[in-house]
């Protein structure tokens, strides 16, 4: 259980608070570079110039330090998904500039992605308040299809047609990060399919 802080004053919450960013940005860098299991307290802090036991005064241990990470992925991710679809006028807009999206936030932030969407450090489990914020952007999804997807044409429930869209665009975008990540979205033997996987949901759901 974490211990209660005292209240820090304006200035000293803006110094840990960059501090804090500061630990972040490493802990990416060290996991874009040698993969995210592969974070450790010991290379965080010889790269900060700190001493370990240092870092425990602004997390409680390395899944603390995880959790914190798996919230910037989600709390960027969201912010990436609104700026791209920003211009959608239709739903067929919306879902392919969804998928454009999904694939080049996964390009431009691999270490967020995988930890955020591939799960792929042993034993690390998201809190409650990490996993909340993942399960709000989920159900604004839901919500967002069924006041815009013709569903009723489907047989599926709003949830069903979102899942399945997360399903295909997770495919795609883990399909074209093994096989070509070098490419940007739309090309490649992958990244190409998002215009025909749109003509697919077109001529079903229209």
């Amino acid at each position: 259980m974490k211990k209660e802080q005292t209240p820090l004053t304006p200035h000293r919450q803006r110094k840990r608070d960059a501090m804090v960013s500061k630990i972040l940005d490493a802990a990416r860098e060290i996991m874009r570079a040698e993969g995210v299991a592969a974070l450790s307290m010991q290379e965080l802090a010889r790269r900060l110039e700190m001493r370990a036991p240092s870092l425990y005064n602004y997390f409680y241990g390395k899944m603390d330090l995880f959790d914190a990470l798996f919230r910037l992925g989600f709390t960027l991710f969201h912010q990436h998904m609104i700026e791209f679809t920003r211009g959608a006028q239709t739903w067929q807009d919306e879902i392919r500039l969804a998928m454009e999206a999904y694939m080049s936030f996964a390009e431009q932030n691999p270490e967020l992605y995988q930890l955020c969407f591939e799960r792929p450090v042993p034993g690390f489990i998201p809190s409650e308040e990490s996993l909340r914020l993942s399960f709000d952007m989920l159900h604004q999804a839901y919500a967002r299809a069924a006041s815009l997807l013709p569903i009723n044409k489907t047989g599926l429930s709003e949830q069903q047609c979102i899942d399945m869209v997360i399903a295909i665009m997770h495919g795609l975008t883990a399909l074209h990060l093994a096989n070509e990540p070098h490419l940007p979205v739309g090309q490649g033997r992958f990244g190409s399919l998002i215009p025909a996987v749109m003509s697919i949901f077109d001529k079903a759901w229209e």
